[in-house]
């Protein structure tokens, strides 16, 4: 009995040491990498899908119809501005303007035959030979011829418009793109195919899309769109082949409409293409920097999302604390620059925030510098 008794005693002292051992292990304060936030200077880049369209892409129709007799001009080829790139059978047009000039010379005949009758009957009205009905008739007459050379006039200018169109010119400087009609095709105004299009690429519009909150967010910054226009950075174009464009761009129009299907704001920049290596209807993307000093600035790894609100956890009295963080939208998807939330002097945790859990007790383990 009294064996049993002291084995009891010594199971029962065992259990409440392995308790107190294991009480002991659950209350041990995990250690945390932390970061002391300081002012600093970043430069942040966003990257955004990209269209390229020349500054002018015009599509080139005939005004009058007829067979196509010469192409002047090859598929990608540059063109200058006035330059001939089509001709449509001439001939008839030719004729028509041929008839018209003739047509425009007897209307001239006869207002000269017209003013020397009037003239004659001027004279003889005054001499009292004939009555003012004959001189009324002689002055009806000239303003009938005049009128006749008006209309001749009005059509030979049609004519001559006509036959100019047959040579179909490029209104622009830019490169041809197809060119879907062959000599012999027959083309009139009302084609729904152009006979080309020319791309004026002397500058190329580069068109990207953000979404409401980073428009939002850079009009609170400076003050308007206006505003924003006049401040906002030069941007890179990053090409489909990975490389980046050697000319820099600049933000030219944010469209003050929302595409009700996208939530998105349409932003139209401006390149420059000397060397005509920007062709329209390319694709890339676009790279706004965005420069700001005297911010403070954490790690997206130290922050997590509730709710589409951002949280960030601070080191207080020994304690992990969550506090709301207002950051800028445009990010480098490495970092956040902080607009509210966090002050300088601020410990914040940077590391297992998904793990922490409000008012934890940790300790810090390292204080990494920015």
């Amino acid at each position: 009995m009294k064996i049993t008794t002291r084995l009891l005693i010594s199971f029962t002292c065992l259990a409440l040491v392995c308790a107190c051992s294991d009480g002991d292990s659950s209350k041990k304060v995990r250690e945390y990498n932390a970061m002391i936030l300081q002012p600093t200077s970043r430069e942040l880049s966003s990257i955004y899908s990209a269209t390229i369209r020349g500054k002018q892409d015009i599509d080139i129709r005939p005004k009058v119809s007829g067979y196509i007799t010469d192409i002047y001009v090859k598929e990608g080829a540059t063109v200058a501005k006035g330059q001939t790139l089509f001709i449509i059978d001439q001939a008839p047009y030719e004729a028509a303007l041929q008839t018209a000039i003739a047509n425009v010379d007897v209307c001239k005949a006869a207002v000269a035959a017209a003013e020397l009758t009037l003239d004659s009957k001027e004279q003889l009205f005054k001499e009292k030979i004939i009555s003012a009905y004959d001189l009324q008739m002689a002055r009806t007459t000239l303003a009938r011829e005049k009128a006749s050379l008006t209309q001749a006039q009005a059509n030979e200018t049609n004519a001559r418009n006509n036959f100019n169109y047959t040579m179909v010119k490029s209104p622009v400087d830019g490169v041809m793109g197809s060119l879907p009609f062959r000599v012999g095709a027959l083309v009139s105004a009302t084609d729904a195919t152009p006979l080309t299009t020319v791309s004026d690429n002397s500058e190329m519009y580069v068109y990207f899309s953000m979404n409401e909150s980073q428009v939002l967010s850079l009009s609170r910054q400076f003050g308007s769109l206006e505003k924003v226009l006049e401040n906002m950075p030069d941007l890179q174009l990053q090409l489909s082949d990975g490389s980046i464009y050697s000319e820099k761009g600049r933000i030219e129009s944010i469209s003050g409409i929302i595409d009700q299907n996208t939530g998105a704001v349409s932003v139209r920049a401006k390149f420059p293409n000397r060397k005509r290596l920007l062709l329209s209807g390319g694709a890339g993307n676009v790279i706004l920097p965005h420069e700001r000093t005297g911010c403070i600035v954490i790690p997206q790894s130290a922050t997590f999302e509730v709710q589409d609100k951002t949280y960030a956890y601070k080191y207080e009295d020994g304690k992990a604390k969550s506090h709301i963080v207002n950051v800028f939208e445009i990010s480098n998807g490495k970092e956040y620059i902080v607009n509210g939330g966090l002050e300088q002097g601020d410990t914040i945790i940077v590391e297992g925030v998904g793990l922490l859990k409000d008012d934890s007790q940790v300790k810090i383990k390292n204080l990494i510098e920015q």
